[in-house]
């Protein structure tokens, strides 16, 4: 049996709202297009990146830091797509 690699990534929420429904939404779209399974931590409390009632209950607003967890075949794809998202505000304007 071998080990899978984990990639984890802390993110800022840079977005006027925080992960609120629409970004929410954008962010299990995009997870979903990679084999890969994602998970969302924040404050202790993780999530999984398909779930959009579950990354709301994160309740992370702006300046917050979520931590990314990343493992799978699209791992890489996966953490690059999350992070451009994340960092780009969820390509929200202010």
């Amino acid at each position: 049996m071998t080990a899978q690699t984990v990639l984890e990534k802390e993110l800022t929420i840079v977005n006027r709202r925080g992960l609120h429904a629409r970004a929410s939404a954008k962010l299990v779209k995009l997870v979903e297009m990679f084999e890969a399974d994602v998970q969302v931590s924040k404050d202790g409390q993780t999530v999984g990146g398909t779930s959009i009632m579950g990354l709301m209950m994160l309740a992370a607003s702006p300046g917050c830091y979520i931590t990314v967890s990343v493992t799978g075949t699209d791992a890489d794809d996966a953490m690059t797509a999350i992070a451009e998202l994340v960092e780009s505000g969820f390509g929200e304007e202010d």
